[in-house]
């Protein structure tokens, strides 16, 4: 689709950047400048000649026209997308003009620099039926978005406080044309970062309590903001938290704080590095839950970095398929209306009235949105409502495993630690914290009801946040309802999301395997593995096929949404299907490079049935071998890392233990990692048919 670029300074040059791989094509450049305008159409052409295209060479000539009169532009291009990149004054006039030619606008930030006028553009827009979208984009980027997840859960309580800082810096030593930004200050210009992802997050803005403003300038500096250079407001949602913010030119950009977002709540803290970030750094969120300490919270996907043009490309994918989008234009609409409340009442103290009420932010009532806007608005906020549960019942003659979605990574459970038990709460804590969403629980551990106390504590996500994988031990097989059931009771919980058979073989029962962590090791070893007098593992005569049905009837009776399999092989699974015509949505098994398991994983996978890793990490010698550690090296992993990324990339969820908070979060943040397919191919190759414990 062609657009026409307004404006063609420093910022057009970053949206201009990625036109070379983009379904956006840019047909002309328009800039009062017209010598500037014809520089960016050389770049975006990669042209070195100084040759300048003429007032109405247009893109059938190889390169875009260039023009320094809006209107003609307008008159002579048929484009019909424009992005507005012109100062921060000039976006309201540029996108009114557009808008009443019939185009299709994306705008950089701020919409306008007046509440009325940016509810005029939007009220045209809707008039004449077309896109109207601006920036930022930063809501929609990763990191923010993987924040407001973290934060949708419910693990915060109710977020009560945010701290939020706009650290523009001083404009005159690091941005060639400051005067824009001097004009109108840190608010319009940075605070809408962070302002707009609380938007998405909480809804609009009810009031600003209180603001103030400093004239803080260096005396050497003569260029001098026109708007207060420092401005600190407290700001309260509607419906959602009291926000107090800082936005200064004078503060330095490379300051400790820059965009961050520190949101604080009646059960734990989050903290957004950089509400303005184009991609995810593995550091960019840190979570605190309950009592415990701050941990990193990896955004589990491998880095993807946005760029400017995402913003116009998805308002032109939109257009092409029918849609006018306006939501980030509401939500930017609004935005001014905060800034400008903010600065009224840090301008203006004496409007705040005696009884201290503060300014009401125009766009919660028709100055900026209609009713069908403020309602919209708010729908953008999840914060306060909670995610759906991760699993679903599956469709009429679906099989389970088509229904199942499962995070990249999980966090194993186990209290087995090579020959010794080890205490695992405060590491299933540190999990939870740092966004893992599938906990591989089983009564074998014996740790169900201090993970049921975790769950039910302050600073964990809500039920639905957190998928439970449940197993029955060996004992158990013609006691399955009592099994699940006695989980369940520890857990604190009415359902797993999946309840599986830890082994196919069937042991003599022992009665219910209860709170095992808190009785002497002896008799755990005695009830869990139990003996005949001749020393011999005592097993019982129990069809698989049976316990499987029994296991099924469970699923039935609403006690688990999925059922599964540990430690089968693939003929022994593939049996038990063909016999009992019931297909596990998910099978567990040890695997790892040294052991793939191919033929099971592909079989699984051909049927919708999802595969977790245990022991993904603990194959003796695996993460000291030289092809281990050399993929490491190259991918700037550990060799953790790359054996985790090697199962996600396989479609298969590794679910590593650990007690050390670090290699906790780096486990997980392992589904950060892109291995090439050399890279995968040399750990597929360490396959070892021999492989035993």
């Amino acid at each position: 689709m062609d657009c026409l670029f307004v404006g063609a300074g420093a910022v057009a040059r970053q949206y201009a950047a990625d036109l070379g791989g983009s379904r956006l094509s840019l047909a002309a450049v328009c800039d009062t400048d017209r010598d500037r305008a014809a520089s960016l159409a050389r770049t975006v052409t990669g042209s070195e000649s100084e040759t300048e295209p003429g007032e109405n060479a247009g893109s059938d000539a190889g390169s875009p026209a260039v023009y320094a009169d809006l209107d003609a532009m307008l008159d002579a291009e048929s484009a019909p997308v424009v992005v507005n990149l012109t100062s921060h004054a000039a976006h309201a006039q540029v996108t009114r003009t557009c808008l009443a030619a019939g185009r299709h606008v994306f705008s950089e930030k701020p919409l306008a620099l007046d509440p009325a006028e940016a509810g005029d553009l939007l009220r045209l827009a809707r008039e004449r039926d077309l896109a109207l979208g601006c920036a930022p984009i930063a809501p929609d980027c990763d990191a923010q978005r993987h924040a407001r997840t973290l934060l949708s859960d419910g693990r915060l309580g109710d977020v009560r406080l945010v701290y939020a800082t706009a650290h523009v810096g001083r404009v005159t030593e690091w941005h060639e044309r400051p005067d824009s930004f001097l004009a109108v200050g840190p608010l319009f210009d940075g605070a809408v970062y962070p302002l707009s992802v609380l938007v998405d997050w909480f809804g609009p803005v009810a009031r600003v309590r209180s603001a103030d403003a400093v004239d803080a300038w260096p005396d050497r500096e003569e260029r001098r903001p026109e708007a207060p250079a420092h401005v600190e407001a407290t700001v309260e949602f509607a419906d959602g938290p009291v926000v107090s913010l800082r936005a200064s030119l004078y503060a330095d950009h490379r300051s400790r704080e820059f965009y961050s977002l520190e949101c604080h709540g009646d059960d734990g803290t989050l903290y957004l590095a950089d509400a303005g970030a184009m991609a995810a750094d593995r550091d960019a969120v840190r979570v605190r839950g309950g009592d415990r300490g701050s941990v990193s919270a990896p955004h589990p996907r491998p880095r993807r970095e946005r760029s400017h043009l995402d913003g116009p490309e998805r308002l032109a994918r939109a257009v092409d398929r029918g849609d006018r989008p306006r939501a980030s234009a509401r939500r930017a609409a609004h935005v001014v209306a905060v800034c400008a409340a903010i600065e009224a009442a840090a301008t203006e103290p004496d409007t705040t009235g005696s009884d201290g009420t503060g300014h009401a932010v125009g766009g919660v009532d028709a100055t900026v949105c209609d009713d069908r806007d403020l309602g919209d608005l708010a729908a953008l906020a999840a914060v306060g409502s909670r995610s759906a549960p991760t699993v679903r019942p599956p469709a009429s003659g679906v099989p389970d495993g088509a229904a199942l979605r499962l995070p990249p990574v999980g966090f194993g459970c186990s209290r087995y630690r090579g020959e010794e038990y080890v205490d695992r709460i405060e590491s299933i804590g540190t999990a939870l914290d740092a966004g893992y969403r599938l906990l591989d629980s089983a009564e074998l551990y014996g740790n169900e009801s201090r993970i049921g106390d975790l769950l039910a504590s302050p600073g964990t996500p809500d039920r639905e946040g957190v998928f439970l994988l449940g197993k029955a031990w060996n004992t158990n097989h013609g006691h399955l309802r009592e099994a699940c059931e006695g989980s369940l009771s520890e857990l604190g919980v009415d359902a797993f999301d999946c309840y599986a058979l830890h082994w196919p073989d069937a042991w003599a029962y022992q009665g219910p395997l209860r709170e095992l962590a808190e009785r002497p090791v002896e008799e755990q070893e005695r009830l869990a593995f139990p003996e005949t007098d001749e020393g011999e593992r005592a097993t019982v005569d129990r069809d698989l096929a049976d316990t499987w049905r029994d296991l099924a009837a469970l699923r039935e009776e609403g006690l688990t949404r999925t059922i599964g399999i540990c430690n089968v092989g693939l003929d022994d699974l593939r049996d038990l299907v063909a016999e009992t015509d019931i297909e596990p949505a998910l099978v567990q098994v040890e695997r790892h490079p040294y052991a793939p398991k191919v033929d099971l994983v592909d079989w699984c996978h051909d049927r919708g049935i999802r595969v977790v890793a245990h022991s993904p990490l603990s194959a003796p010698g695996l993460l000291d071998d030289p092809v281990v550690t050399a993929v490491a090296a190259e991918a700037d992993a550990t060799p953790a890392g790359v054996v985790l990324a090697w199962n996600v990339a396989a479609g298969v969820v590794p679910i590593p233990a650990s007690t050390d908070p670090e290699h906790v979060v780096s486990n997980l943040a392992a589904a950060r990692v892109e291995l090439t397919t050399d890279q995968r191919e040399r750990l597929d190759a360490l396959a070892d048919p021999d492989f035993e414990r």
